[in-house]
């Protein structure tokens, strides 16, 4: 089964795992979400979306929650020791949601401060948070967990991805030819993961069946950055 989801990241990009947390544990970690403070600055709720970036430094009672034993064994079987958060986000997406996301590829990372650093950029501002593209090198080795607190398919905004894309570096959307790529929906269950590279191709749709989605968006790495730059969220699983 392990080898069988090594080889699914190393030539599709991504894997899907069923039956990481029992309904009761999916219950818990929405229950924990529901019962903070929305008015933080850090969330932004509107009809179309609530979101909660630094999700794990928001919310550090969720920790435990999230990296359950299941998680951890998956992560180390998966990918070795020595990786650590870097970005972590809760998006819920409501039933009447009609919003998409277009096809792209995680090139951007979060960190502390701008300083015009060899091999790192462009930079961006979002919310406060200073993201930069890192040299390739870093993102080919990064990879996202993401936690699936609702059933999801194509009709309720599950990703979109073009399998084995990860593997051509930066590779623009508007250079895709379908005629040679194919598009996968990434159907998972309420308490199951994705596991994704960032440079694997992704979309996903508006949702059409009147059902929410939430997930835990979470982005590991083991690299060191250069520069003195620092990861703006860091935290040792």
């Amino acid at each position: 089964m392990v080898v069988t989801q090594q080889d699914n990241i190393l030539n599709d990009g991504f894997t899907i795992v069923n039956d990481i947390y029992t309904r009761a544990e999916v219950n818990i970690i929405i229950a924990a979400i529901e019962a903070v403070d929305q008015s933080n600055p850090a969330f932004r709720k509107t009809d179309d979306l609530f979101a909660i970036r630094q999700f794990l430094k928001e919310l550090p009672q969720a920790v435990p929650l999230i990296f359950n034993p299941k998680l951890r064994e998956l992560i180390r079987e998966l990918f070795g020791e020595g990786y650590f958060v870097t970005k972590s986000i809760y998006f819920d997406k409501p039933e009447l949601s009609n919003w998409f996301v277009a096809w792209h590829q995680d090139l951007t990372i979060v960190v502390d401060k701008r300083t015009d650093t060899p091999g790192y950029g462009p930079w961006t501002v979002k919310q406060n948070q200073f993201g930069v593209q890192p040299p390739l090198n870093i993102l080919q080795n990064n990879f996202t967990i993401r936690i699936h607190l609702d059933d999801t398919n194509g009709d309720n905004g599950a990703l979109k991805v073009v399998p084995g894309s990860h593997q051509k570096g930066v590779y623009r959307p508007e250079t895709i030819n379908w005629a040679l790529e194919t598009e996968t929906t990434c159907n998972v269950n309420a308490g199951g993961v994705m596991v994704m590279r960032p440079l694997l191709l992704h979309a996903s749709n508006r949702t059409t069946n009147n059902k929410k989605r939430k997930v835990v968006h979470i982005e590991f790495s083991r690299a060191e950055l250069d520069g003195g730059l620092n990861w703006a969220e860091w935290l040792s699983v």
